[in-house]
């Protein structure tokens, strides 16, 4: 299936089987899979972050000259490993999947189905999350001091290593603040450029940077770190900054962009916090049921090691798994969540699984609040 039949199947994703994943699959079976993947060799040996794509159902290395560059056609597995306290060598774990906008099915059922597999890897320690392009969590967007970029496709259309002459034409979006300023990839219309970020025409070998008046100095000194970082790579290719009020209409800038705008559909607008629900999981009527507690302020206090609960905080949801839970509760956290959330108004916010005694400054502080 082509990119731009997925496109058109807008929200195809939500239908799928990640709702289900889990249900019928076998601790043991899962173990002696995740044993065999070659992928897993090596992972959570050591403190960093590791980044994997699915390509064709396969779990493939990410090269690290390019971790904090995601596709907007792809899927991704991220593992962070951290030790807690620098004064011992127990390690921990957050393990990601994320998932573009244009992903197909079956690229982000992979990545969703391998990250429970490498949780399994590593004995259920690590603490899960979805992320989906757009939306991505603020722990995820720590990992790249850098920023995010985001291009439009797959990883086969390429970025690297591509003859300036041959270059395709990308806009790019520079928007954010501090260490969170995040790149992406565009339309080549003019409609996208706004006055209150920063963008970077890239013809190849000629890079222009167009900063807008009410741009602030995190995006405009992102946008010229990349902008350098393109030059040297490169080589021949000439560059120019432009100031919105100095940029005339029959500027080379504004004259490349031709392209008609295509909207973003729900993935160009974050959720934001709103009011607290809290759920419960149980399997007591002989099925799997979710039923609302509360709404409001949340403590730990509501939280009973005998059952598997979900809170949703509007623009993040959290899965926590009680100790004393039944096998069948604890089995898709995941799942719970995402059934949740295609009843509301934000079912892409980031999705967080939180085993009892794990910790998760998130969460914490979702509770603190």
């Amino acid at each position: 299936m082509s990119k731009g039949l997925v496109k058109a199947k807008e929200y195809d994703w939500k239908d799928s089987n990640l709702a289900l994943f889990g249900s019928s699959t076998d601790k043991k079976v899962k173990k002696e899979s995740a044993v065999t993947e070659a992928a897993w060799k090596g992972a959570g040996n050591a403190v960093g972050i590791k980044i994997w794509r699915i390509v064709k159902f396969k779990v493939t290395e990410w090269p690290e000259t390019d971790y904090g560059k995601f596709f907007s056609g792809d899927s991704y597995i991220i593992l962070n490993t951290y030790k807690p306290s620098p004064d011992s060598e127990e390690l921990a774990f957050d393990v990601h999947f994320w998932i573009g906008s244009l992903s197909s099915q079956d690229e982000y059922g992979t990545a969703a189905y391998k990250t429970v597999e490498l949780d399994t890897f590593l004995d259920d320690r690590p603490v899960q999350h979805r992320e989906v392009q757009g939306h991505e969590s603020d722990l995820f967007l720590s990992y790249f001091k850098n920023g995010l970029s985001i291009m439009q496709g797959g990883a086969e259309s390429g970025f690297r290593h591509v003859k300036p002459e041959e270059y395709k034409p990308r806009l790019l979006h520079f928007c954010g603040a501090r260490s969170q300023v995040v790149v992406k990839e565009v339309p080549l219309a003019r409609s996208r450029v706004l006055s209150g970020d920063v963008f970077i025409l890239d013809l190849g070998v000629k890079i222009y940077q167009w900063n807008g008046n009410q741009s602030n100095k995190d995006e405009r000194f992102k946008a010229m770190t990349y902008l350098n970082i393109l030059k040297s790579e490169r080589g021949n290719a000439e560059s120019q900054t432009l100031e919105e009020d100095s940029c005339y209409d029959d500027h080379p800038f504004y004259l490349a962009l031709t392209a008609k705008d295509v909207p973003d559909a729900a993935f160009s607008k974050p959720a934001t916090a709103g009011a607290k629900a809290l759920l419960k999981v149980s399997d007591a009527a002989g099925h799997i049921k979710l039923t609302q507690v509360k709404t409001g302020a949340v403590s730990k206090k509501d939280f009973d090691s005998n059952d598997v609960f979900i809170l949703d905080v509007g623009n993040q949801c959290f899965v926590w798994v009680g100790q004393k839970a039944s096998q069948a509760e604890k089995q898709n956290g995941l799942g719970y969540a995402h059934q949740h959330l295609m009843k509301t108004s934000h079912p892409l916010i980031p999705i967080s699984v939180i085993k009892e005694g794990q910790n998760n400054r998130a969460f914490a502080a979702a509770l603190a609040a």
